[in-house]
């Protein structure tokens, strides 16, 4: 997977046993470890532990509290500066503090859990023991755990001009995410006094989705995911006029200043997660390094102390993986456009007729319905429904109605009759929707390379998004070529 970023209850039976930590782990170098790297990398994947426990009585279980863990947090000092240098150039993430600081504060995994990097940039989580279904991976206390309906009660109202701004312009759903941003940046401004700061000082300084994009990355998109992005963007947007109009109780010199603002919202954007939409969302340090996977292999739940559980989902072999589900994988481009990552296992994308919405809508489809398959070249049949709808709409045919009704009934035997008698010219729209797609995809790669990637480092994830849009569009277009 090209660069990016994660829920079964723990039953109390998995809590009962005392958990002892062995001492600092090593770090371990691998030479085939899954990840999801930025570019190409020619370095060896480094495998570092994050904690192994081992249950007294020959038992595997975590336990919610352990001893000295009710006493002050420790605060762990390993060499980091009193300020946390957000610029893309800086040295990598200081995970290995991270890592220490978390099992400092309860953190705990099963036997086998590794955080593994091939770059010192971008991380994920794996198994290199296996991992029995209905295992413990991973419990992080809810003292860790960042809640946005506990970061309302902790501003005590110092949020609501800002809240009140989004909700008049529509983005009430959001404010759950404008909390964990406002959130990271209180913890930004107390610096080493913030009990997060190896977290913090752990994250990525460089992000690849739609908020950071530039707008030459945006003239360098197709349509689809363009508007996916510039949403992304936009939604930001709203945030930080919010963030900087609405009296949030922090510096002028943090709610002004952008880029820190960005910095925050994409943390928040990009490792929360969903525990009731449009009301809460919840950052897990440590299970936030889980990865998406189009095949998740483990799911992360909380319990109603607001502990964060993570389950293996099935039996996990050694070496694998471990990745949760951050979005639909039959359509990579919102994942793109939000995380920042292109899996390249992706089974399908979008067929990228923009201009059909309207009849998409009359139809009932969305955009996960109108697929092409990205190893095969298959053209849904929804896409199929589609173009011929429109072009029954635009000559005012009179099998139009008969058209809709049957879509809408699911009557098979009518849809496939009107199909077969203008199948030569929804064949003659296809190829033509095909045939100008992999022209436009040509131009926008081209203009990509034209990139210096110094100074645009986003470009490598766009070509790689573009190149799967044409090489899937290729394998349509000899499908549809050899129908006549």
């Amino acid at each position: 997977m090209l660069v990016g970023t994660g829920t079964i209850c723990m039953h109390h039976s998995f809590v009962s046993v005392l958990i002892h930590t062995v001492s600092s782990p090593q770090r371990i170098e691998s030479s085939s470890i899954p990840s999801r790297p930025t570019i190409p990398a020619t370095m060896k994947f480094l495998c570092i532990s994050v904690g192994f426990f081992a249950a007294a009585a020959g038992a595997s279980a975590f336990q919610t509290s352990l001893p000295g863990h009710h006493a002050a947090r420790p605060q762990v000092q390993c060499g980091m500066s009193s300020v946390i240098d957000l610029r893309p150039s800086s040295t990598g993430r200081d995970v290995y503090a991270m890592e220490e600081w978390a099992r400092g504060y309860g953190v705990q995994t099963a036997p086998g859990v590794e955080l593994v990097t091939e770059d010192r940039q971008d991380y994920g989580v794996r198994a290199s023991q296996g991992i029995s279904a209905g295992s413990p991976v991973m419990f992080v206390p809810a003292s860790l755990v960042l809640s946005s309906s506990a970061i309302q009660q902790e501003f005590a109202g110092g949020l609501d001009g800002a809240e009140q701004i989004l909700t008049q312009v529509g983005a009430a759903d959001r404010l759950p995410l404008f909390r964990l941003m406002v959130k990271i940046l209180r913890e930004y401004e107390l610096g080493m006094e913030s009990p997060y700061y190896a977290w913090l000082n752990s994250m990525p300084k460089l992000f690849y989705n739609g908020v950071a994009m530039s707008d030459a990355c945006f003239e360098a998109l197709p349509p689809y995911v363009a508007r996916l992005a510039f949403n992304e963007r936009q939604n930001f947007a709203y945030d930080f006029d919010a963030l900087s109009r609405g009296g949030v109780p922090l510096s002028p010199e943090t709610t002004r200043n952008e880029d820190i603002a960005k910095w925050a919202y994409n943390i928040a954007l990009t490792r929360h997660q969903v525990v009731i939409p449009a009301v809460e969302k919840k950052i897990s340090p440590l299970a936030d390094m889980l990865n998406h996977g189009t095949y998740p292999n483990v799911e992360i739940t909380y319990d109603d102390q607001g502990n964060c559980m993570v389950t293996a989902m099935y039996d996990i072999p050694a070496g694998s993986p471990l990745t949760v589900s951050l979005g639909d994988p039959s359509n990579p481009s919102p994942m793109f456009a939000t995380y920042g990552f292109l899996e390249d296992d992706t089974p399908g994308i979008f067929c990228k007729a923009l201009e059909h919405e309207g009849e998409m809508q009359e139809l009932g489809y969305g955009f996960k319905d109108m697929l092409f398959g990205t190893q095969t070249g298959e053209i849904s049949a929804q896409v199929w429904d589609v173009f011929l709808y429109k072009l029954l709409k635009d000559n005012n045919d009179e099998n139009q109605t008969n058209f809709l009704t049957a879509v809408r009934n699911n009557d098979e035997g009518t849809k496939q009759q009107v199909a077969q008698q203008y199948f030569p010219y929804t064949l003659q729209a296809l190829k033509d929707h095909v045939d100008g797609t992999i022209g436009l995809i040509n131009q926008l790669i081209m203009k990509a390379n034209t990139y210096d990637r110094t100074t645009h480092p986003r470009v490598v994830i766009i070509i790689a998004h573009n190149e799967l849009v044409k090489e899937t569009f290729e394998k349509v277009q000899s499908q549809l070529y050899a129908m006549g």
